[in-house]
């Protein structure tokens, strides 16, 4: 490299990107060391000069992290971390207090106020630094797992799915996907919070075994029309004095959707997939010519394709092997 090559600056801690931080101080020089420390790391800094300033820029912002000053005239920092942790949209946020009160009972009331660590005065930008880091990689990880489990609930919905949580024993839906919302109420005439009372019942035989002996209990299928709608109990997802929360993933078929689905899984034709449905459902040769449009013979021919095409001899087995495939499909 020569003499007048251009060396790039040292870049910014990734750790730190992204990141916003709030810093509450009402003391303009603590601010401004804090300030350029948290700069030159990578930070996003906003700043507050008093406990009203403090919610209302945390209301609108939304930082990662918020450095608060324990003492303020006016309204102090703990009240303003009682009031961050009491607002649903805030609350998640990490608080750690700055402070020059050592005393014990004045670090037991940072920490019940909210706050999850604490640094003392005069402040040193580098434990601020480290001990913000501890933090808001937990904080990282829970808005990780969060985006996660809302991008694999609208995946549930893009692939025909839906999911909603039915706590038991009060039978109330706490929680559901935008889809569930619109087949309960098509299938069962019900809204959330009330649960369908055939849900309820399904769901009340059940739990039972899938608690004790950990086995997936049978699905509940409500039919309307050619369409059904098939529910499966998925998992438990909490639990608590109020009772426990059972995740329902449900999904609507019909026959042209099965069909479908044999079609692409068993790549079939769309007539061989069609004629291997009605196979499933029992139906004769001659049934199956007359749903379909076409003659006996010709429903022979096209099962003797699906026979080579599944590497199998009989009906019985080519039946098998779509009711095989249209299970596992359904378990996923």
């Amino acid at each position: 490299m020569s003499a007048s090559a251009t060396v790039p600056a040292p870049a910014r801690p990734l750790a730190a990107q992204g990141d916003l931080v709030l810093i509450v101080d009402d003391v303009p020089d603590n601010l401004a060391v804090l300030h350029d420390a948290l700069d030159e790391s990578g930070y996003t800094v906003l700043v507050a000069t008093s406990g009203a300033a403090a919610l209302a820029r945390a209301a609108q912002a939304r930082p990662d992290i918020v450095l608060l000053d324990a003492l303020m005239p006016g309204m102090d920092g703990f009240e303003v971390a009682r009031r961050l942790k009491a607002d649903p949209a805030t609350a998640h946020i990490p608080i750690v207090f700055m402070t020059g009160l050592t005393e014990t009972e004045h670090l037991v009331a940072a920490l019940e106020a909210g706050g999850v660590d604490y640094v003392t005065k005069p402040i040193k930008p580098k434990e601020v630094l480290a001990r913000m880091n501890v933090h808001l990689q937990g904080a990282r990880r829970a808005r990780q797992e969060a985006q996660q489990a809302g991008q694999a609930r609208n995946a549930l919905d893009a692939f025909g799915y839906a999911s909603a949580t039915v706590r038991l024993p009060e039978g109330r839906i706490i929680w559901q996907t935008a889809l569930a919302r619109d087949l309960l109420l098509r299938y069962c005439g019900t809204q959330a919070p009330q649960a369908p009372q055939a849900v309820l019942d399904w769901l009340r035989r059940h739990v039972g075994d899938a608690q004790e002996r950990q086995i997936e209990p049978p699905a509940l299928d409500i039919a309307s029309g050619a369409r059904t709608l098939s529910l499966r109990l998925h998992q438990q997802t909490g639990h608590d004095d109020a009772g426990d929360d059972w995740l329902v993933i449900m999904r609507e078929t019909s026959d042209a959707g099965v069909i479908e689905t044999i079609s692409l899984s068993l790549k079939l034709t769309a007539r061989e997939a069609e004629v291997l449905y009605w196979v499933v459902k029992g139906k004769t040769n001659r049934d199956i010519g007359e749903i379909v449009g076409s003659s006996p013979a010709t429903v022979k021919k096209h099962l003797e394709r699906v026979y080579v095409k599944l590497g199998v001899e009989t009906r019985t087995a080519a039946a098998g092997v779509a009711m095989q495939r249209i299970r596992a499909l359904q378990s996923r």
